[in-house]
Parts: structure tokens; C-alpha cells; sequence
């Protein structure tokens, strides 16, 4: 089996870590960084739990091998917290009641911190779209969505 050691920033930190050349982004920041945040549901890439930030992309980490991510930057369901401010959807999801079991929601919040990153004033539809790659199968999201524009408002009244 070959090792391979590779050099990343995760949640804003410098990270050196020796893997094996099948290990998962997953498996890594989970058995190997104790980030268990991120969670693996289907190992297929079809589910969404295990979504993370690649170089400020939305990636499923089951799908992408730990070796790919030398040089790069993450971030992870633990990187969303500010100084133990929680990140605006983080808060909005509470605030709406938009978690229920939430085994989906590191990766609804990966993916929903992504969308409002790129488009701060996203359409009920955008928010959707960009919600595509994650499974819900306790809130029918109604209240995901709620939580993702209020947070989007709310960021709205900040920067103006």
C-alpha cells in the first residue's frame, strides 16, 4: 500500500497528514483529524451528508480521495462557526426549526454557506437547486429552505 503525505488548510488551519493512497477525504477528516462533523451516509456520493468545502466548491468528501486534496483549502461543518458566533444559516436553521434528526444538515449548511457565498440574494428556486445534492428525509425541506432566506435577509441588513 503506498503512504502519501500531503499539506492542506482545514477550517483555516495548516494541516500535515500521512494517508494511504485509497483513503476518502472523509475517512481523513473524520478518523484522522476527530472532524466527525461531516457525515457518511452512502459512501456513493448520492446523499450529501458528507458535503464539504473544496477550494470553496461543494464536494461530496466520500467522493474525493484524501491525496487529491493536497494544497488545498477546506472547510468543514466546524469551520462555519466564527469565534463561537455561529454562521448566519447555522443560527437561521435553529431559528426556523429547519433541523430534525440532523445526520443532513453539516452538508445542508456546506452546501447552503456555498450558494449564499456565491449569490447572496438567491431565489427560492436557487436555494433548491443549489439543495439538489442533499437528502432530507425528516423535514420535506420546507423549513431548510425558510432558514437558508432568512439568512440571506439577514445578511442583506448587515451589509447595507
Amino acid at each position: 500500500m503506498a503512504w502519501h503525505t500531503i499539506t492542506f488548510t482545514i477550517n483555516g488551519e495548516t494541516e500535515r497528514v500521512t494517508v494511504p493512497s485509497h483513503m476518502t477525504l472523509l475517512q481523513m477528516l473524520r478518523e484522522e483529524l476527530a472532524l466527525t462533523g461531516t457525515k457518511n451516509g452512502c459512501a456513493a456520493g448520492e446523499c450529501g451528508a458528507c458535503t464539504v468545502l473544496l477550494n470553496g466548491e461543494p464536494v461530496n468528501s466520500c467522493m474525493v480521495l484524501a491525496v487529491e486534496c493536497d494544497g488545498a483549502e477546506l472547510v468543514s461543518v466546524e469551520g462555519l462557526a466564527d469565534d463561537g458566533r455561529l454562521d448566519p444559516v447555522q443560527q437561521a436553521l435553529i431559528d426556523v426549526g429547519g433541523v430534525q434528526c440532523g445526520f443532513c444538515t453539516p452538508g445542508v449548511l456546506i452546501s447552503a454557506r456555498a450558494l449564499l457565498d456565491r449569490n447572496p440574494h438567491p431565489t427560492e428556486q436557487e436555494i433548491r437547486e443549489a439543495l439538489v445534492g442533499n437528502l432530507c428525509r425528516c423535514t420535506g425541506y420546507v423549513r431548510i429552505v425558510a432558514g437558508i432566506k432568512q439568512a440571506a435577509r439577514e445578511a442583506a441588513h448587515v451589509t447595507h
